[in-house]
């Protein structure tokens, strides 16, 4: 029997794994199998690849520094707002690391101490609760497993499995459809560009150079004719002198908003939630790299002690992340409001000028 088994190899999972990989006997599975080239174009999680300056501190607060090979051109200093509606735009200093989301995936997941069971193209099926612990189903190379496990932790994103089947009552956060395309580029231009039209969705858009390419991205209602409104916001970017050459990789994948306190969980007796399956991910932003970090160490903390009661320690530390997400949603109103974004946006409040050759 296991002590510890997550649902879910990406950074949440993976950070929590390698922390406590050699003080309890953990599960580690991930339905992807990571055996593609190295130089493959993005991974298959629908992820713009930037890890923001609140992603980079959890980093450096766990001792961690980024290799290299994880590391994409051009690096981005520069975000490039453009409320399409309203005919406005500026240039707002931001210090991102433009990096490659698979391989940083497969950094984090290359630390997990070998005393951890690693299990890849491995696919939760169904769980069940015994007296004290769970009997988990398990899919591998269409055969099914049973594995038996003390504490469950569900780390597998907006669509969480370990979450919806161990609290199906519990309000989720609004769900989008995050839609990328990566397209050839001969030039990017050195910064991230985000767009807002209401037109296209109530969220935002986006543009990241990725060497030779350029993603183009959109978080947009589900079933909300999303094929029709990216199609829409790529005309649009062209309208406003964006070269988008041939489309060469598309990929797409659900994504949550938390807009109140209720739509957060922790988990439930004997279960943690992690990262977006908990509903850790900036309303304003998307970004959710840096709570995967922080909901991790979170939860190592609360499980150094002991694996007893457990559940009220994570709770209590996840106050932080809460109060976060409450400040993120204040923010929002400003950003996604268009007369409010409108006011911002002509003050210059922040913004600087970017010489034009």
């Amino acid at each position: 029997m296991y002590d510890v088994a997550i649902i879910g190899a990406g950074p949440a999972g993976s950070t929590l794994a390698r922390l406590i990989g050699e003080r309890y006997r953990v599960l580690l599975i991930d339905k992807r199998q990571f055996k593609r080239s190295p130089e493959s174009l993005s991974s298959t999680k629908c992820c713009g690849g930037l890890l923001a300056p609140d992603a980079q501190r959890m980093l450096s607060k766990l001792g961690l520094g980024l290799p290299k090979n994880v590391l994409e051109e051009p690096q981005l200093f520069v975000v490039r707002a453009i409320d399409i509606q309203q005919g406005l735009e500026g240039y707002y200093q931001r210090h991102y690391i433009n990096m490659h989301r698979e391989k940083f995936d497969r950094w984090l997941l290359s630390m997990v101490p070998a005393s951890a069971d690693i299990r890849l193209g491995c696919q939760l099926k169904s769980f069940t609760s015994e007296n004290d612990y769970f009997s988990l189903t398990l899919i591998q190379d269409n055969k099914t497993y049973v594995d038996k496990t003390r504490i469950l932790v569900g780390a597998d994103g907006a669509s969480s499995k370990v979450r919806t089947q161990s609290l199906p009552k519990h309000p989720l956060p609004q769900r989008y459809f995050a839609i990328q395309e990566w397209v050839q580029a001969d030039s990017n231009l050195p910064y991230f560009s985000s767009f807002f039209d209401p037109e296209i969705t109530d969220y935002y858009c986006w543009t990241i150079p990725k060497g030779n390419h350029m993603i183009i991205g959109a978080a947009l209602r589900p079933k909300a004719e999303t094929t029709d409104k990216f199609k829409l916001l790529k005309r649009k970017l062209k309208d406003h002198g964006f070269q988008i050459g041939k489309t060469v990789w598309r990929e797409g994948a659900y994504i949550l908003r938390p807009s109140n306190m209720q739509q957060l969980s922790t988990g439930t007796k004997g279960i943690a939630l992690l990262g977006e399956a908990a509903g850790w991910i900036s309303p304003s932003s998307a970004e959710g790299l840096s709570y995967a970090f922080r909901s991790a160490l979170m939860l190592a903390e609360a499980l150094r002690p002991t694996l007893d009661d457990f559940e009220k320690r994570y709770h209590q530390k996840s106050r932080a992340l809460r109060r976060n997400i409450f400040l993120k949603n204040l923010k929002a109103c400003f950003i996604f409001n268009s007369r409010l974004r409108k006011v911002i946006m002509r003050s210059g409040l922040q913004s600087m000028e970017v010489y034009q050759p």
